[in-house]
């Protein structure tokens, strides 16, 4: 493509940009202009759009958005995979999930929309929607088309690299401004776990279209399918998330605790593979050991027997493959346990926000989100915490094990081999077998060179979760909190023994 055709498009894409959201409106985030939607959920919103785009969002708003499972990721990119079929795809699923996004904004308090960080986001997401409308009618069969959305996608994907920093630092404007009503922090809560959970839906949309078809193979994961490894290694995955854990907590406390992993397979002597995207399992995992370095460092830096390790037990059952991550880190409190995964709680001060930094703790999304990168595909994080102790971290992802149920024998191809099966015959190919957890995806396993057995397991549970902008998700934001029905004189522990208040007889 010519530096030249380039300059032209981009040109072209600006211009449009503008004509739809007005020159000072595209380039001036902080805009206080506001239009009124119409409908029965006319809110306002901080930003001046032409009317032509607010009928397009609220017409996209109207679809709910199409779950996609790990199978069909992975199906699609294996067999062949073709960009017109994934450019028509996402021509129209992209705007349903900004739309829906979008739509919920809009439902915040108006407080918290007028922060200016709020603002960046909104106006991010708005310039995005624009541009994917003007490939809304545009057809697959051009070759240069195609070109150009592959290059829109990178521009969208880069221009969200920050949306989860930013909207954090407008979350923290508010609070600065406005301080902390309950009501107000459930509805933030229950709003950016959609949002966040949305974000990284359309992330992994635009990732695996870029990655199978910029013709860019990275040469350190040649066997992946987009973003999805299908033979995840799930111990390397922890090793390294503990390395890069590792390094920051040396940096800031110039030491860190060691390192233990044991693996469990309850079907055979292998290392644990699935079929996962490795790099939110490496967040989920990065987070999880921040915090347990953080906590023991800070509990045993004076001790002279040392820092304990933190253990890691990576196991494999039927259903779930679950990643244990234990610290002696002294505990949470029990009454503290859910403020952990609140957004508007953090252990530590508020970070300052500079670009490429990565601080140990601060904003305290780590956890709530990397729930979310676990609930994703149907599995789930939680936590369990003996205060004075330590506390256990577990990952639970859904995956299905396939090996050991079939196998096909050199000798008689056309003779299976069973799970119970314990011949001499049965027991050598199991053995030559190469063992691979996969979640609901045909697979061909290589059993010896000259044969090789497809292995097919099908299942509804590792579809993506995604929120839905409808009448329920808007009546969240306007009923308001109601009274408790249990009896809850206080949410702090009182100390009776100065309590000024003494009974009468």
């Amino acid at each position: 493509m010519s530096m030249s055709y380039r300059l032209q498009r981009d040109l072209a894409r600006k211009n449009r940009v503008e004509t739809l959201m007005g020159p000072s409106r595209a380039a001036n985030p902080s805009s206080s202009q506001m239009w009124t939607q119409t409908g029965p959920d006319a809110r306002r919103c901080h930003c001046c759009f032409d009317e032509k785009v607010v009928g397009r969002i609220e017409y996209y708003s109207r679809f709910s958005p199409s779950p996609l499972s790990i199978k069909q990721f992975l199906d699609f990119g294996q067999e062949n995979a073709c960009e017109k079929t994934s450019y028509m795809f996402l021509r129209k699923e992209l705007p349903v999930r900004l739309a829906n996004t979008m739509r919920e904004v809009n439902l915040l308090p108006d407080q918290l929309l007028s922060q200016p960080s709020v603002r960046l986001v909104q106006k991010w997401y708005m310039q995005s929607f624009v541009e994917l409308l003007d490939y809304e009618n545009r057809k697959g069969e051009d070759p240069q088309v195609l070109n150009d959305f592959l290059d829109l996608l990178i521009e969208i994907r880069n221009r969200h690299n920050d949306v989860v920093p930013t909207m954090a630092q407008g979350v923290i404007e508010y609070k600065e401004k406005f301080g902390f009503d309950p009501f107000i922090s459930s509805s933030i809560q229950y709003f950016l776990d959609r949002f966040y959970t949305n974000r990284i839906s359309f992330r992994m949309l635009i990732n695996q279209h870029t990655l199978l078809f910029s013709n860019v193979t990275n040469p350190a994961h040649p066997k992946h399918i987009g973003s999805i490894d299908p033979a995840c290694n799930v111990a390397e995955v922890v090793r390294d998330a503990y390395e890069t854990a590792k390094m920051l907590c040396e940096k800031y406390y110039m030491a860190s605790p060691d390192l233990k992993v044991e693996e469990f397979h309850a079907h055979a002597p292998k290392p644990i593979q699935a079929v996962y995207v490795p790099s939110h399992l490496f967040h989920m995992l990065f987070e999880l050991f921040k915090n347990s370095m953080r906590a023991t460092v800070e509990l045993h830096e004076d001790s002279e027997g040392g820092l304990p390790p933190v253990k890691a037990k990576v196991t494999l059952g039927k259903e779930d493959l679950s990643i244990l991550i234990s610290d002696r880190g002294g505990g949470v409190p029990l009454r503290k346990i859910d403020r952990l995964f609140n957004y508007m709680y953090s252990t530590a001060p508020s970070p300052s926000f500079e670009p490429g930094a990565v601080p140990l703790a601060g904003f305290g999304y780590g956890l709530p989100i990397s729930r979310l990168y676990a609930r994703y595909f149907q599995g789930d994080l939680k936590l369990y915490s003996m205060e004075g102790v330590g506390t256990d971290a577990v990952i639970y992802l859904k995956v299905l094990l396939l090996i050991g149920r079939i196998a096909v024998s050199p000798a008689n191809r056309h003779s299976p081999v069973t799970e119970g099966d314990t011949s001499e015959r049965g027991w050598t190919l199991l053995l030559n077998l190469e063992f691979c957890v996969c979640p609901c995806v045909s697979v061909c396993v290589r059993v010896c060179p000259c044969v090789s057995v497809c292995l097919q397991a099908l299942s509804s549970e590792s579809f993506e979760r995604l929120p839905v902008f409808n009448k329920s998700a808007w009546r969240h934001y306007k009923v308001g909190p109601e009274a408790d029905d249990w009896s809850n004189p206080s949410t702090e522990p009182r100390d009776t023994s100065v309590s000024k208040y003494k009974a009468k007889r």
